[in-house]
């Protein structure tokens, strides 16, 4: 997110309205800090939610740039997309405190790719599964979900990974002990960083009916 009326639009689904009448919405809303994203924040927008968190998502920062960013924009989240080390994360909860919770994200294909995140155990807040593929995070396809069957770990997730429009059904069918949230991304989108408020409000229509 970064264009400020669209940040209001999708802000209000957290709450409802009159004509949805949603009990679920929008908890959490992203700002992306990498560069090389085609959704990057390089700029302050003029409004930021006020009703929902704010995370920020990192690939590979500098600890000072995620303190200073985090800082600026008020974070309640962090959200790590690239390699960071356990090491780098607890340098940065040294920094930051513990007003901050950390997102670390994985990507996975199979059973096998849950052993990476055994060293994340004690240091993340909660972890994001997304999709294998070319570049990091917003590739917009699905993963197989029911390898998630064999993630026995005592963190949380949100689930990612290509979830779009039509996928309500998919969504509401999926059940994990650990799951706390899906991820709504590129395929809500109406170009990078704009999102689509009647997609998003027909989705969330479909989820709670």
């Amino acid at each position: 997110m970064r264009d400020a009326e669209n940040i209001r639009e999708v802000e209000r689904l957290r709450v409802g309205d009159d004509t949805s009448g949603m009990a679920l919405g929008i908890d959490l809303m992203g700002f992306i800090f990498w560069p090389k994203s085609s959704r990057y924040v390089s700029e302050r927008p003029a409004y930021l939610p006020s009703k929902c968190k704010r995370v920020g998502v990192f690939v590979d920062a500098a600890i000072e740039t995620v303190k200073h960013i985090a800082d600026e924009y008020s974070l309640d989240y962090i959200q790590l997309h690239g390699q960071e080390s356990p090491e780098y994360i607890q340098a940065l909860l040294t920094v930051c405190g513990d007003s901050i919770a950390t997102i670390k994200a994985f990507n996975i294909a199979t059973a096998d790719d849950f052993a990476q995140t055994k060293p994340y155990e004690p240091l993340a807040d909660y972890f994001l599964f997304d999709t294998k593929g070319n570049s990091v995070g917003g590739n917009g396809t699905k993963f197989d979900w029911t390898v998630l069957d064999d993630y026995h770990g005592a963190t949380p997730f949100i689930l990612s990974g290509g979830i779009g429009p039509d996928d309500a059904g998919r969504v509401r069918a999926f059940h994990h002990p650990k799951c706390i949230g899906i991820d709504l991304n590129s395929r809500f989108e109406l170009v990078p960083g704009l999102k689509d408020v009647s997609a998003l409000r027909k989705f969330f229509n479909e989820l709670n009916s």
